[in-house]
């Protein structure tokens, strides 16, 4: 384990070292922050508890969607282009050489890379917000810890959702349009558009229970209060039982993937 706690710790420093890059996040998550909250202030003017929200849990919503937003990879920027590169051009076959499995060394530096950006790109955004507007925040220690939890589920679960789309390159050489489709999937099922809560009838029972919610939708539940008790424990189960059915499937696809490592042009 300690391999890929250096693995990890490599993958914050990676992308400390973006500091432009970092602050023109930065710039970016607050300019749409405010833009999404405007337009949320205007919704909830005229449907006042919308989706169970008041106005100032909304708001906190928008906010923590844009601390998330790279924290979870909702729009990719994390490892799946690299490794889709290295599938493409046949550089896999040294990975599969190293004495490391390559699911965990991959998820090891992508869980680096969600924490420095928790961190470098999700509070100055929230400070900012709560700021300019009334947020809700939680009083208990014990509920940002609850919320943490959840985000840290939500990362894996995300890793595991782009692990099996950059595995989809072993056959497609180029796994630039399933990434698309994933990021589009990404942004209207995790309540990163609207939160789900908001979705009409089927349509809102199934986006509920697809995996992407597990990014922004339950994580900004635990954060505003909405799951406490064994609820929370039911949010977490929910969480946990994607991560480990989708990393299996990332593993067995993984199996059936480097049977048939292609290097191109040898």
């Amino acid at each position: 384990m300690r391999l890929y706690a250096v693995v990890a710790a490599g993958g914050f420093r990676r992308y400390a070292t973006y500091r432009v890059a970092t602050a023109a996040g930065v710039f970016t998550n607050t300019v749409f922050g405010f833009i999404v909250a405007y337009t949320y202030i205007a919704l909830w003017d005229e449907r006042p508890q919308l989706g169970g929200y008041d106005l100032s849990q909304a708001l906190t919503y928008v906010w923590l969607g844009q601390a998330l937003l790279m924290t979870c990879a909702m729009m990719g920027g994390g490892f799946e282009d690299e490794l889709i590169e290295r599938i493409r051009t046949g550089d896999i076959a040294v990975d599969l050489y190293r004495p490391a499995d390559l699911q965990l060394w991959w998820l090891a530096g992508d869980l680096g890379r969600a924490a420095f950006h928790l961190l470098g790109r999700g509070i100055v955004p929230m400070v900012l917000g709560s700021l300019a507007f009334d947020l809700v925040m939680p009083a208990s220690p014990l509920t940002w810890l609850a919320f943490l939890l959840a985000v840290t589920l939500g990362v894996i679960v995300s890793f595991a959702v782009r692990f099996l789309v950059a595995l989809s390159a072993f056959w497609l050489m180029d796994g630039a349009g399933v990434m698309q489709i994933c990021w589009l999937a990404t942004l209207f099922f995790s309540g990163m558009l609207l939160p789900l809560n908001l979705f009409p009838g089927v349509l809102g029972e199934v986006a509920r229970a697809l995996p992407w919610s597990s990014l922004l939708q339950v994580p900004a539940d635990v954060f505003l209060g909405r799951h406490t008790g064994w609820d929370l424990l039911g949010a977490y189960a929910f969480q946990a039982g994607w991560a480990i059915a989708l990393l299996a499937a990332g593993r067995l696809l993984q199996s059936v993937a480097t049977r048939r490592v292609v290097v191109q042009g040898g």
